[in-house]
């Protein structure tokens, strides 16, 4: 079985502030990284590294070969990233001592998706598979659609929130995955309860209160509580949590055991600065579950 990942590529510049800056002020940082990230580049080192076949879908410009091999070594296959004329995303994160963030994204080549490219790199898709989507691309409901006429499902993440996309996306999709925000942005949106979206399942992750999953259909839901971590960076602990859940039930675990795991990687995940460069291994998942 395969995970497949429609998701944007960015350079993350994460920069250590004494607090996030208001309107006007100039901070010195004490402290800068650059490394992988993009909620999509995240997702899909979060499946790799949890065990999955994962194949990323995406584009970055003539300066982004280095993001190619970051996630080669990571083990995901990138022979469907493709190079844009259009420079490849990037973004200016700034991150305080209690471990917030503010975020500024430049969309870049995310924005340069080939449709043909993407029918060519699901016509290998089959039941079982599963493929990842976020908002931070262009050609979402096209992959799909593509994924759907081969029997792969859609797990959908409607982050950065846009009321439009979610709606337009949700017909298509077999998860959302959403914050506790986004769900309130997304109900107020629609003019429904979160339990009567019109998608099969809904998985809500609550920060330090956990997460649930919610089956719209049988209204039963499943809550797992988040586990008791000092953080340190927040940046892309909800893309980990959806690349470790989504690999988990590719890989047939019950979904209250891919919650768990989802919830450990992502607990692990932002006790370290960065994104894609700070998801820990399965083992290392499985020490720390152990060790609960």
């Amino acid at each position: 079985m395969t995970v497949f990942c429609l998701g944007s590529i960015n350079a993350d510049h994460v920069y250590q502030v004494p607090h996030l800056p208001a309107p006007g002020e100039t901070l010195a940082a004490t402290g800068f990284q650059t490394g992988l990230g993009g909620k999509g580049a995240n997702q899909s080192v979060a499946a790799a590294k949890a065990g999955s076949e994962t194949h990323h879908i995406g584009a970055v410009g003539a300066d982004g070969a280095w993001t190619i091999d970051a996630l080669q070594g990571y083990g995901v296959g990138t022979d469907h990233v493709r190079t844009s004329e259009i420079p490849t995303g990037h973004a200016i994160i700034n991150v305080d001592p209690e471990a917030e963030n503010a975020i500024v994204i430049f969309s870049g080549a995310n924005y340069d998706q080939s449709e043909t490219g993407i029918a060519a790199a699901l016509s290998g898709g089959k039941p079982g598979d599963w493929i990842l989507i976020q908002n931070e691309t262009s050609q979402q409901i096209t992959a799909a659609k593509a994924a759907r006429s081969k029997g792969v499902k859609v797990a959908y993440s409607a982050a950065p929130f846009d009321a439009d996309a979610a709606r337009d996306m949700l017909p298509f999709a077999d998860l959302l995955l959403v914050n506790e925000i986004e769900a309130a942005q997304l109900s107020q949106a629609l003019g429904v309860d979160v339990g009567d979206l019109p998608v099969a399942n809904v998985l809500i992750t609550l920060g330090a209160k956990g997460v649930d999953l919610v089956d719209t259909e049988t209204g039963e839901m499943i809550s797992v509580p988040a586990f008791s971590v000092n953080p340190v960076d927040t940046t892309g602990a909800g893309d980990t949590f959806a690349g470790s859940f989504v690999s988990g039930l590719e890989q047939g675990m019950s979904d209250r055991d891919a919650l768990i795991r989802a919830s450990a990687t992502s607990a692990i995940q932002v006790t370290r600065v960065g994104a894609a460069t700070a998801i820990p291994d399965a083992a290392e998942v499985q020490a720390f579950i152990a060790d609960q």
